[in-house]
């Protein structure tokens, strides 16, 4: 069974986009954090801000890396590799949209067009879109949380 190129070929230019969209934010916010400044370690300060997008960044690049190599094993002839390279790569990705919630508002330009862009571009879950809209919606960083008791009680009685 090999797997439809032109659609991985779609995947993977956009994760790739995302990728270089987010790596430039990277840079951009790592110019921008002094010595001093990365031992903030509170929601929204410079550390957690630098830490949310590298996050984001590592998630694109793993799930662009899944998808290349899904291709390749597709192109070869190795049906059974190359779906267990696509699974794999639409898995939730760790890190996104969830970096952003460590993140200062407003989110950098790039960011947004990345997070935008994988919301819009139909390869993971619904969830992901969904994310997405409350991350950029969010009107501040929210993690690591002032206070863990209240953050743990959350997340307890939204599992229920």
């Amino acid at each position: 069974m090999s797997l439809d190129l032109t659609e991985l070929t779609r995947f993977g230019r956009a994760l790739e986009e995302a990728h270089s969209l987010l790596e430039a934010d990277r840079k951009r916010l790592e110019q921008r954090c002094d010595r001093a400044s990365r031992a903030d370690g509170t929601a929204g300060g410079p550390t957690q801000t630098l830490y949310g997008v590298t996050l984001m960044s590592g998630a694109m690049s793993q799930a662009l890396t899944r998808v290349a190599l899904a291709a390749g094993y597709s192109a070869l002839g190795m049906g059974e590799r190359a779906e267990h390279e696509l699974v794999t790569a639409r898995m939730y990705p760790v890190g996104f949209p969830s970096g952003a919630d460590r993140m200062a508002r407003p989110l950098g330009e790039a960011t947004v067009q990345a997070m935008e862009l994988i919301r819009d571009l139909g390869f993971f879950d619904a969830e992901i879109s969904i994310a997405v809209d409350v991350a950029l919606a969010a009107p501040q960083a929210t993690y690591p949380p002032a206070d863990w008791d209240d953050y743990e009680r959350q997340r307890r009685s939204q599992a229920e």
